[in-house]
């Protein structure tokens, strides 16, 4: 596929998109990834980086090795990525200190269009497919209700969640950082990320390599195999990850040791203004449709692109 440079700037541009969502916990980079149409070359460009590539690379043919692994669309993403990481998290993690009713709100509209969007793709919805969504649902929300672990800052376990991280960050629906939180790693590598501990995110970055080369050839090999079921099973877990950016939520702090746990229970926006908060429906409301339209409109453009 032959691209020009503006061509290559709108991927950096989804990149960064994908890394703003991949440094809150509840929402993924691999949902920003498949509404922007970028999924599925992202998946397969990983997962040619392989045996016969790596022989391309010490043999010194860096033009055939480039292009075997789709590097330029790569490095592109990855850019746009890191960009986001690197300079936007310091303000979506403002904007979710200071307006978390409106920032979820926003995300829950923009997930529900994106599942909508995602199941359109299936070609033949039958028992399989709507089980198979089913049991995406029931995955996503299970691993959004799991009690996070406490953080394990040895050198294999830092690698350990890398590689599972990586995971869940190129699947719709499941955040990776929400995973770190579970394995209880997220306030670690976020603080490795603006101490710039160059030790930490080498080992998280050697992991999430090695995770993401393997994750992406089982990827690759069931949208190939079994399109429909596997489309269906990412915009399962869309939904059921719709538990965890619920905009109301209850928090209390569970206390073990010296460490301590930050617990969260959904709540309807009556309850919640009973607790003497102010719920902002109103707002909530519109930001969850501004969420809604917003991929309404990545898909008309995409379609008058590919026409």
């Amino acid at each position: 596929m032959k691209r020009k440079i503006k061509d290559y700037l709108v991927i950096i541009l989804k990149g960064i998109g994908m890394g703003a969502a991949d440094v809150i916990p509840g929402v993924s980079g691999g949902t920003i990834a498949f509404i922007t149409g970028i999924y599925e070359e992202l998946v397969n460009s990983i997962k040619s980086i392989n045996g016969k590539a790596i022989k391309l690379f010490f043999q010194g043919k860096l033009k055939e090795f480039w292009e075997s692994i789709n590097g330029t669309f790569l490095l592109s993403v990855v850019f746009g990525i890191g960009i986001s990481i690197f300079s936007l998290a310091k303000l979506l993690e403002y904007l979710l200190r200071e307006y978390p009713i409106l920032i979820w709100s926003f995300f829950f509209g923009l997930i529900i269009a994106s599942a909508v969007f995602i199941g359109k793709s299936v070609k033949k919805w039958n028992a399989g497919v709507i089980i198979s969504a089913i049991g995406g649902i029931i995955i996503a929300y299970f691993i959004t209700i799991i009690s996070p672990a406490e953080a394990n800052t040895s050198y294999w376990f830092i690698f350990l969640s890398g590689a599972i991280a990586i995971c869940a960050m190129i699947l719709p629906g499941i955040s990776g950082s929400f995973i770190l939180v579970l394995l209880g790693m997220y306030k670690f590598i976020l603080e490795a990320v603006g101490d710039l501990n160059f030790v930490v995110l080498g080992i998280f970055l050697a992991g999430a390599l090695v995770g993401i080369i393997t994750f992406s050839n089982i990827l690759s090999w069931f949208l190939k195999k079994y399109h429909d079921y596997t489309i269906a099973l990412l915009a399962g877990f869309m939904l059921g990850s719709l538990n965890k950016v619920w905009p109301w939520k209850e928090t209390a702090i569970e206390t073990t040791g010296v460490d301590k746990t930050l617990l969260e229970h959904n709540l309807l926006p009556g309850a919640y203004e009973k607790l003497g908060n102010d719920s902002m429906l109103g707002a909530a409301v519109l930001f969850a449709v501004l969420g809604f339209i917003l991929i309404f409109l990545f898909e008309k453009f995409s379609a008058k692109k590919t026409k």
